[in-house]
């Protein structure tokens, strides 16, 4: 556990385990903390990096607002900063986005992506869209939430910077991603696409985004929501790890 420095920015970053390395991307507005579930059932067999970006957790916020585009730049960065010429992507939300733009551009630092509740372009989510809609709703006004509850914990600027972060994220949403479907058939890493039966992607578009990845797969968790990997912890790690551990048996018939 400690700081890395990326770029311009310190981030908070973790590293446990051992085997073949798993870099574990967080969504928006998250810290590490939503995917501790999935970390602890993937270190024992896998070595697990995981850093939080800039705005999240235990980094500091940067000036300005968030793009997809700085969001893999400081993944490569992180990866280099590792050591790691490639690792296993796994990804929620805004970090699944992220992960399908290295798969796509930079294919050579991708083994295997996890794709969980990912879009490709803003006219994906529901009405229902409460990542679009939870900046526009004042906390006053909210059900106690575990990721503004994790913000306000471990945040370095503090628990009223949570508004400025929310209002650059609603930017970042409603304005990005924009990946052309057509242009998922040059991934060549493995991949599964998990989203959920209630998410705020409609059902349809994780459907497409899997049907236009070669040879991808795609599981849709029923009962759930865009939280799903704090709704069914151990299911989505086992989807994970059944995932990887097939990656595994492929790779030593290919020796």
């Amino acid at each position: 556990m400690g700081y890395v420095r990326i770029g311009d920015a310190d981030l908070y970053a973790e590293v446990a385990g051992a085997g073949e390395p798993v870099l574990l991307l967080h969504g928006g507005f998250c810290s590490l903390e939503s995917l501790r579930a999935q970390s602890d059932a993937l270190v024992p067999d896998h070595r697990v990096y995981a850093f939080e970006r800039p705005g999240h957790g235990r980094s500091a916020d940067i000036d300005g607002d968030y793009d997809y585009a700085r969001g893999v730049t400081d993944t490569l960065g992180y990866l280099d900063a590792a050591g790691l010429e490639s690792a296993h992507i796994v990804g929620y939300s805004d970090g699944a986005i992220i992960g399908l733009l290295l798969a796509l551009y930079h294919p050579q630092r991708v083994r295997s992506l996890t794709a969980i509740s990912a879009n490709l372009d803003p006219s994906a989510f529901t009405d229902e869209g409460a990542p679009v809609l939870s900046p526009l709703v004042k906390p006053a006004e909210q059900k106690p939430d575990a990721e503004r509850m994790h913000y306000e914990r471990l945040s370095p600027d503090g628990p009223r910077h949570a508004d400025v972060v929310l209002a650059k994220l609603f930017r970042l949403w409603t304005t990005e991603p924009h990946i052309d479907p057509a242009d998922l058939a040059r991934i060549t890493a493995p991949v599964l696409v998990i989203s959920a039966d209630r998410d705020t992607i409609r059902p349809g578009h994780s459907l497409l985004m899997a049907a236009s990845i070669p040879g991808a797969q795609l599981c849709i968790v029923p009962g759930t929501t865009h939280n799903l990997v704090a709704e069914r912890p151990e299911l989505i790690s086992t989807l994970i790890r059944d995932f990887l551990d097939d990656q595994a048996r492929r790779n030593s018939q290919t020796k």
